[in-house]
């Protein structure tokens, strides 16, 4: 484990150094700059043809989901334990500023998700199954053309990689360890831990493996279910946090404001540099949203809808709700309750969902907080599990053709269950690893289609007031 770890280490290292930090947020402003802020300047039109259509259902096809299916898949595998530990992560090890670096990191992706859901929907294709398939290796090889075919090679690998980890043995790590928080919550003495979680690993494999092996239309219909639920339960249950705590909102807002360019002058020099503070809150919004890494354009290319930038319309609001709503409460649930409630951040220890717990237990007690966050854990996990297995199915797909699907989905099961028993720091490094290597492709093929997201944004936007 230490020599993997020191690999692991060195690598991350150069990933998600300045050169992987400017490649991300440059790429998000150059798209906005080309499509004249088009997440900004057509805002409105994108909350009123998303949020403002939630409850029509509409019909799709065999092979293939509805919009609202395709975004409510999507942004399950955005809205996972990155929403809540990796916030407690980007406070913890990065200071209170890092949540301003976790705002600006979405207002770009917003416009960075648009061009991937776009651009997948305009390359997409039918597969020997009859379903649509489409994402980051679809319109790196045949928007960029049959030369750039090794670039979508590689980023299949990292993905089909990555799906073992950002969305697998993390988000079932997670759950055990919310879990377990809850036991002791009610009974501080147990010592059963590693038995809890080896039956929740199998309960959590055979759910995945009811839904996966049901197909693309079993996935849209649990998710399109779930994902709304999950949203609105905690969302009021941090904001009744952040209310009850009302009083500690100016130092809260103080502290991430000035934590964000002099974070010695909130943590005391805990943190250390300003480097720091952006790159936990970049890595930290890049993990919760997915903006860059290519991946939800592979559940948006299933869609019904046939017009691209309609369908993109739902990148901008999965960046919004996902990070500028949730992550921002769970920021200042976190804040909110360390002042009213004296929660201890320990700043340096990776994301601990027991710091979430008690700043819920501020308002619900130490049992009601710990549960509302192990419930809340485990629906967005499990829904990122399920969404991420669809991820990696299309990359292995893609690498491998229609046989290797089966096979990789029964690893992918699996590995669940390994996941719910391994050391959760080195499954965290791991997938910040593989997230910064899948960006890599997909970033350099949106720059290179960046003329192609302009010309479908302007076709549709010349009809639109």
């Amino acid at each position: 484990m230490t020599i993997i770890e020191s690999i692991n280490n060195a690598i991350n290292g150069i990933v998600w150094g300045p050169p992987m930090l400017i490649l991300l947020v440059g790429a998000g402003i150059l798209l906005s700059i080309r499509t004249a802020g088009v997440q900004f300047r057509r805002f409105g039109y994108a909350m009123k043809n998303t949020l403002g259509k939630v409850l029509q259902r509409g019909e799709a096809a065999e092979g293939e989901i509805t919009p609202f299916q395709a975004m409510s898949t999507a942004l399950a595998g955005t809205v996972g334990t990155g929403n809540i530990a990796g916030i407690t992560a980007a406070v913890t090890l990065g200071g209170p500023g890092s949540i301003f670096w976790l705002w600006i990191t979405a207002l770009i992706g917003m416009c960075t998700k648009y061009s991937e859901v776009l651009l997948a929907v305009k390359f997409r294709e039918r597969n020997e199954l009859g379903d649509w398939v489409g994402g980051p290796m679809y319109y790196i090889q045949k928007g960029l053309g049959k030369n750039w075919k090794w670039l979508s090679v590689l980023f299949c690998i990292f993905a089909a990689l990555a799906a073992f980890g950002i969305g697998n043995a993390v988000q079932v790590g997670n759950i055990t360890s919310s879990v377990n928080t809850v036991i002791t919550a009610f009974n501080p003495d147990f010592a059963g831990q590693k038995t809890v979680n080896l039956i929740l690993g199998l309960i959590l494999a055979a759910l995945t493996a009811f839904v996966l092996f049901g197909g693309i239309k079993r996935l849209g219909a649990v998710c399109e279910k779930l994902v709304p639920f999950m949203a609105v339960v905690y969302i009021v249950a941090c904001l009744v946090v952040v209310i009850f705590n009302a009083a500690t909102l100016p130092a809260v807002f103080r502290d991430i404001f000035v934590g964000a360019f002099t974070p010695s002058g909130v943590t005391g020099g805990t943190v250390g540099s300003m480097m720091m503070v952006i790159t936990w809150g970049v890595k930290r919004g890049v993990f919760s949203n997915e903006a860059g890494l290519g991946s939800a354009p592979m559940a948006h290319a299933a869609t019904s809808e046939t017009d691209p930038v309609k369908q993109g319309l739902y990148g901008i609001f999965e960046v919004f709700m996902d990070t500028i709503v949730i992550c921002t409460l769970t920021g200042l649930a976190l804040l909110c309750g360390a002042y009213g409630g004296g929660v201890d951040l320990h700043y340096g220890v990776m994301g601990d969902t027991s710091m979430n717990a008690a700043a819920l237990a501020t308002v619900f007690g130490n049992k009601g907080g710990a549960l509302i966050i192990a419930v809340g854990l485990a629906l967005f996990a499990f829904s990122t599990v399920l969404s991420w297995a669809l991820y990696g199915t299309r990359c292995c797909e893609f690498l491998l053709g229609p046989k290797a699907i089966k096979p990789y989905q029964v690893v992918f099961v699996l590995i669940i269950v390994v996941g719910a028993t391994m050391q959760l720091d080195l499954a965290w490094a791991i997938a910040d690893t593989l997230n910064g290597l899948m960006a890599i492709p997909n970033l350099i093929a949106l720059v290179g289609l960046s003329g192609v997201v302009v010309k479908e944004t302007k076709r549709h936007f010349v009809s639109v007031k």
